[in-house]
């Protein structure tokens, strides 16, 4: 199972503050998922609230943040598409009720049980999470990640999807 309580205070505690940041160095993560195959590995990282990823395959690497220390790294507000010609990133952001955004979480939990999965739980409120997962197809890795933020009443929730063919 890859569900990690981590016993830290998140460091992202704003959705609308975070970022997107290619090819930096990998900042330490609270915890990890290497997923690997005979020729490629992916590595998903668990930030304070936030997440990284590294993908390599074909020798080559791409290094993905989210963060709200993406901007001061190099990178730019989280954008809705970034595209190039191997590499697209999509996010979204959703403003729930609490009943909903606590459903979201409770499956998000339930998730983690399953290969290819990691989920980060943060002190203070159950709801608070950051989640990841990644597969391997013939062309490249694709992964998806999910930031929870729970609020008074509602909860906001960033989700990205993003696809590297190298």
């Amino acid at each position: 199972m890859s569900l990690y309580r981590l016993d830290v205070e998140p460091t992202d505690v704003n959705a609308s503050a975070l970022g997107l940041v290619l090819g930096a160095p990998s900042p330490p993560t609270l915890a990890e998922l290497v997923i690997e195959t005979s020729d490629a590995t992916l590595t998903l990282g668990v930030l304070g609230a936030s997440h990284v990823v590294t993908a390599r395959a074909s020798g080559k690497e791409l290094t993905e943040q989210v963060s709200c220390d993406a901007l001061a790294a190099g990178g730019e507000p989280l954008p809705a598409v970034e595209s190039t010609e191997n590499y697209r990133f999509e996010s979204s952001s959703l403003i729930l009720d609490r009943v909903e955004f606590d459903s979201e979480a409770a499956s998000l939990r339930e998730s983690a049980g399953q290969d290819g999965w990691i989920c980060g739980s943060f002190p203070g409120d159950d709801t608070a999470l950051t989640a990841l997962c990644g597969v391997r197809d013939r062309q490249g890795w694709s992964w998806q990640s999910w930031h929870l933020y729970p609020g008074e009443g509602t909860g906001v929730i960033v989700k990205t999807r993003s696809r590297w063919r190298p």
